[in-house]
């Protein structure tokens, strides 16, 4: 787009009588957009978007019960049978809008602050300028529910090892250790499976129960079943 000053000024040198090609050249622009411009007589263009299609409400939502929810089938009921002329867009986009859509997708399932019953843990990655250079540093941080307690550390690696001595160290600050820490399904504690299914490592079941607590791996697609960590290290 061309800003409206230049535009006055290619009008303005054209009625001087510079030629389009020395216009073109001192601008540097193509001759076809300065042709373009004097044409226009400098004046800026104002591109008049159409009225978005609207489909009739209540047929929408006669048709979402007769085609059971799916968008495809009304799309091609309203193409074939009602012979509307509509954008498959336009369709998903007033479906949302009349709430008829696939359900929301809940963030995850409720679960209760029993005091003193849970801590999570996770871990995050950043890559930060230090001393010139840019290193890759390992987020630890073990997080207290009900409470709110936390406790974060970085390291440049982060291991099987190095995370049992950041729980270590988190649990002997803290003096105190919750029954149970959501983790997601990673390698580090977890040997196979998944969610309540998933089987730990027993180095990393033996060295929970030392402390009094169980490692437990968060359900699949409920990554969010640690927001309060997420949030927190970030």
């Amino acid at each position: 787009m061309i800003a409206t000053d230049k535009r006055k000024a290619i009008y303005l040198l054209h009625q001087e009588g510079m030629s389009q090609r020395e216009i073109a050249r001192r601008l540097h622009l193509g001759r076809n957009t300065v042709h373009r411009v004097i044409q226009q007589q400098g004046l800026p263009v104002t591109v008049r978007r159409k009225d978005k299609q609207t489909i009739d409400p209540d047929l929408l939502r006669r048709l979402h019960q007769d085609c059971e929810g799916r968008v495809q089938r009304r799309y091609e009921k309203l193409v074939e049978e009602e012979g509307l002329p509509v954008k498959y867009s336009t369709l998903t986009r007033q479906v949302r809008a009349l709430g008829l859509g696939q359900p929301p997708q809940l963030r995850c399932h409720h679960v209760p602050d029993e005091p003193g019953q849970e801590m999570q843990h996770d871990t995050t990655v950043y890559a930060l300028e230090l001393g010139g250079r840019r290193v890759r540093l390992v987020a630890s941080l073990i997080y207290l529910r009900y409470s709110k307690r936390r406790y974060l550390k970085f390291y440049r690696h982060f291991n099987r090892f190095q995370m049992k001595c950041f729980f270590h160290q988190a649990l002997t600050h803290w003096g105190y250790t919750a029954r149970q820490c959501i983790i997601d399904n990673t390698n580090l504690a977890r040997l196979r499976g998944l969610g309540q299914h998933a089987v730990m490592v027993p180095e990393m079941a033996a060295f929970a129960h030392q402390y009094g607590f169980a490692f437990r791996c968060h359900e699949r697609g409920h990554s969010n079943r640690k927001g309060k960590v997420s949030y927190c290290a970030s």
